[in-house]
């Protein structure tokens, strides 16, 4: 969900480390191949990642999983020294912490199998979230993912024409996701929460 270029860009092209040291833990910040962005959300951006956030909470307590929900989760995969992702909601399994070795004392996440979904809200630079974040949250091996385009940024090939604030639900098959794209009141289908009960039009705020 990253938007444009932070002030700490200035500082050029930084690694993980110069990057945790510099965003001083600060949760609006995000690192992609070197470059720092600054997330600044929206009012309405805020809302929709929790609304998705507070819903993701009540299903997983109902049905008992030993999951977790966490807001802007650094993640770092593990073959890629200079880039380090914040989706706006993640999904974690509490029984995988164990494995994560910076979680204890920087919480950070880096192994895939330990997220079981993240979503992001759509922003101005909405390339990173359709294409990059998509091959590299698959790479990793996350089930879920959610991109949510409450204000129709995403160009025509992800959101049909004529634009419309879309859902797209992204599940992991065969190591690759399989995108179904939904709008207005079309419900939203989950094998891991079969009562969920809800629209796209819900999730992106516009009922």
């Amino acid at each position: 969900m990253a938007i444009a270029p932070s002030p700490l860009a200035q500082l050029g092209t930084l690694g993980f480390d110069e990057f945790i040291t510099q965003s001083g833990g600060d949760n609006r910040y995000e690192l992609i191949d070197g470059e720092v962005f600054d997330l600044e959300p929206t009012g309405l951006h805020e809302q929709v990642a929790g609304l998705i956030n507070t819903k993701a909470c009540v299903r997983i307590d109902a049905t008992g999983l030993p999951w977790i929900v966490l807001q802007r989760p650094l993640i770092r995969p593990v073959n890629m020294d200079m880039t380090a992702f914040r989706p706006d909601v993640a999904i974690i399994d509490e029984t995988a912490l164990a494995d994560e070795p910076l979680w204890l004392e920087q919480s950070i996440l880096t192994n895939g199998h330990s997220i079981k979904f993240v979503a992001e809200v759509v922003s101005r630079n909405w390339q990173n979230d359709y294409a990059r974040k998509f091959e590299d949250y698959a790479t990793l091996g996350i089930p879920k993912y959610w991109i949510a385009d409450y204000a129709a940024l995403g160009g025509i090939h992800y959101i049909g024409q004529p634009k419309q604030p879309t859902l797209s639900i992204c599940s992991l098959e065969d190591n690759v996701y399989r995108v179904q794209r939904l709008q207005g009141d079309e419900p939203i289908v989950s094998l891991t929460f079969p009562n969920l009960n809800f629209t796209a039009a819900q999730v992106l705020r516009l009922k």
